[in-house]
């Protein structure tokens, strides 16, 4: 399998933990796991470029990099809005002209939307930023509660940590939920996150360890078979019903059927793409009753239905 090609577009100073998010996703994978993509930086001037922490890091490519990228990765632009010069955007626009994903980490995307790939369409950004970007660039539709935006061929994040979430999900998208489940156990975290950068924009009063979900998740997370009723959770947390709702909402930003219906797509995801199981016996598996509203459930949320879905991701 020939690599995908990931080239991180630097620009200083630049921070380090932004170009690790696409680093820690696109590089160097342990040996157990099939190595699907190939990562380098570059930057305008080659050398050594200054980063946020202090230190200089060396950087051997030019512009020229991005001519053969298959993703470009903008992993930040520090201080937001400051000016990009104009070999810069026309170097983006020129790998985005020719097919190459053009992806942006938090304020990255004031570097797309200066480069007009952001015209017209939804994008976001750091939740302090989103203000900025929308007063200087009224053509881009500025979504500050969402962790991040995919249009297939241009791609924003919200702030640092939303930056591992959107390259997690460019990876499932390119190669399965299986695949990028193993890269992201092997970074200690789970495949995806639920809910908006919102429930990060101010700092809410600490939770109390008996008021935290993560119990429950990975009680209802093994029983995806059964039936899950908000009551049955709820009186498993020991909470009321509107209760466990509210604190869904706050914890997490969406409910717990919407949470639910999540992780048994994700599973049903995996079996289609590790198992030769039926349509129908997935279903029943991952707690969707039947084939029919598998494939429906399927079609509505992943545009697409399980057998094509199978047919591109499939390993047996």
């Amino acid at each position: 399998m020939n690599l995908h090609r990931v080239v991180a577009l630097l620009h200083p100073p630049q921070s380090p933990f932004e170009l690790a998010c696409a680093a820690e996703v696109f590089g160097p994978v342990p040996q157990d796991v099939p190595a699907r993509y190939s990562f380098r930086i570059c930057a305008e001037h080659p050398g050594l470029l200054q980063t946020t922490v202090g230190y200089p890091m060396l950087v051997d490519a030019g512009l020229a990099a991005l001519r053969e990228a298959d993703t470009v990765v903008v992993p930040g632009w520090q201080p937001p809005g400051t000016p990009v010069p104009s070999k810069v955007t026309e170097a983006l626009r020129a790998a985005h002209r020719r097919g190459a994903r053009i992806v942006a980490i938090c304020t990255g995307a004031f570097v797309l939307a200066r480069a007009g790939l952001l015209d017209g369409r939804r994008a976001t950004t750091h939740w302090r930023s989103t203000a900025q970007l929308a007063a200087a660039f009224p053509e881009v539709q500025v979504d500050r509660d969402v962790l991040y935006v995919d249009h297939g061929d241009v791609a924003t994040s919200a702030g640092t940590g939303a930056g591992i979430d959107l390259c997690l999900h460019l990876v499932r998208s390119d190669h399965g939920a299986a695949y990028a489940a193993q890269i992201a156990r092997n970074m200690v975290l789970p495949p995806h996150r639920e809910g908006s950068q919102l429930q990060y924009a101010s700092q809410p009063a600490p939770a109390r360890a008996d008021e935290s979900l993560a119990p429950l998740l990975e009680w209802a997370a093994s029983r995806l078979d059964t039936r899950l009723t908000l009551a049955r959770l709820a009186e498993r947390a020991g909470l009321s019903s509107r209760t466990l709702a509210r604190r869904f909402t706050e914890q997490l930003g969406t409910s717990p059927g919407q949470w639910l219906l999540g992780r048994r797509l994700d599973a049903a995801r995996v079996l289609l793409e590790q198992t030769d199981l039926s349509v129908e016996a997935i279903a029943t598996r991952v707690g969707l009753a039947s084939a029919v509203n598998l494939r429906r459930r399927f079609r509505a949320h992943l545009g697409t239905t399980p057998g094509a879905y199978r047919r591109t991701f499939s390993e047996t």
